[in-house]
């Protein structure tokens, strides 16, 4: 049998898991409803609230879908869909996907959804092992010195932040195509913070949460001519 990455089995898989996804998010929101309800909450600010959250969560929705697309190149429809419908980080499925240039058996194919799942774990399980010692350590840290304890913060984040720095610049000296990730990554970061200009401007709190899709929107577009030009 031929490999094929969007073979409907691979779809009817996906579908069943997203399905059950789907199936406790409607179940905990009716229970909640119900329970609102039930201890005098009024519903019509029940009803607001959901319609807000609802509204809110288009923002990341359009950021997913992106990356749906983008990976549906590399790993076909049905993984993607999967690993950002369910658990999955945008910036690591990317990185993850990175692994092989191209999926041409299911040999590879199944490298790459190892990498993307399996990785995907740790972050689950560790965080019941180790999440209250470190959290008792930053505690401590914030006590004796909320100087510092803002400090290593920060250092934590920006650690994990050039851990993908150094994915965007690593194919600097590999030829003019490498530069491609770089001029992206500058334009999505004045995009942002021309959006951050406009929030302070003008106070319009809907550019917070469309901020990220609208960089990701406008650096994928700019790839077009980086590619063209470098490529």
């Amino acid at each position: 049998m031929e490999f094929d990455m969007n073979s409907a089995i691979l779809f009817v898989i996906v579908g069943i898991i997203i399905a059950v996804i789907t199936a406790q998010a409607v179940f905990f929101l009716v229970r909640s409803y119900r329970r609102g309800v039930k201890i005098g909450m009024d519903k019509r600010v029940l009803n607001k609230t959901i319609a807000r959250s609802a509204v809110f969560t288009i923002a990341p929705a359009v950021s997913i879908l992106v990356g749906i697309v983008a990976l549906s190149q590399k790993l076909g429809l049905p993984l993607p869909w999967l690993r950002l419908s369910v658990i999955g980080s945008l910036s690591y499925e990317i990185v993850a996907a990175g692994v092989v240039e191209v999926v041409e058996n299911a040999s590879q194919y199944v490298s790459v959804a190892l990498v993307m799942t399996a990785g995907m774990l740790v972050s689950m399980f560790l965080p019941l092992i180790l999440g209250k010692k470190i959290h008792r350590g930053m505690v401590k840290i914030n006590q004796k010195d909320k100087v510092w304890g803002g400090h290593f913060m920060t250092a934590l984040f920006m650690g994990m932040i050039s851990a993908f720095l150094g994915y965007v610049f690593g194919g600097v000296g590999s030829g003019s195509a490498g530069w491609i990730p770089v001029l992206v990554f500058f334009v999505s970061a004045i995009v942002m913070a021309l959006c951050g200009l406009l929030l302070k401007k003008t106070g319009w709190k809907w550019i917070n949460d469309y901020a990220l899709p609208i960089c990701i929107v406008i650096g994928m577009a700019s790839a077009i001519p980086f590619n063209m030009w470098l490529g």
